[in-house]
């Protein structure tokens, strides 16, 4: 890994059925429980797709909150509201094909600072949203119980 490159470590362990334990690697942060939703899964947790819907509204409102910093305001606390919207692809596969994300200030407009700036430029330094709209290169390997690398059509690279 190069000098400007970063990375970050999960652990999954199936608990039961298609339910998940999530350790965050080389960090204090408690463990988290994902589940499939109901009838598949017994919802006892967020399912990955809800998770990348909080990914992408988490992350634009932190990136909304530096940007409002980053010119000297002190806004009051933000929210937001995500809705993923899931559709079939041609296979008959469900998809995930839009996060819509409605962030909320608590502040009014003309008591915040250089807010077209803000408004211009925050969406730039969200890291998990402006990745998604890119696309992710996402690499697959699936070994089995005695360690040994399972074949594999187009997931490892």
């Amino acid at each position: 890994m190069s000098s400007t490159e970063q990375s970050v470590g999960i652990t999954l362990e199936q608990v039961s059925d298609y339910e998940f334990r999530v350790r965050f690697d080389d960090t204090a942060i408690p463990d988290l429980m994902t589940d499939e939703a109901s009838p598949l899964g017994h919802d006892a947790g967020p399912n990955p797709s809800r998770l990348l819907a909080t990914a992408v509204a988490n992350c634009l409102c932190a990136s909304l909150l530096f940007a409002l910093r980053k010119y000297k305001n002190a806004p009051g606390k933000l929210g937001a509201t995500a809705k993923a919207t899931l559709a079939r692809n041609e296979q008959g596969r469900w998809r995930i094909t839009h996060i819509g994300v409605d962030l909320q200030l608590s502040d009014k407009a003309e008591l915040l600072e250089h807010l077209d700036r803000v408004l211009a430029q925050f969406e730039d330094f969200c890291i998990v949203t402006q990745s998604v709209r890119q696309g992710i290169k996402v690499d697959v390997s699936v070994h089995d119980g005695e360690g040994r690398a399972l074949e594999v059509p187009g997931g490892a690279a």
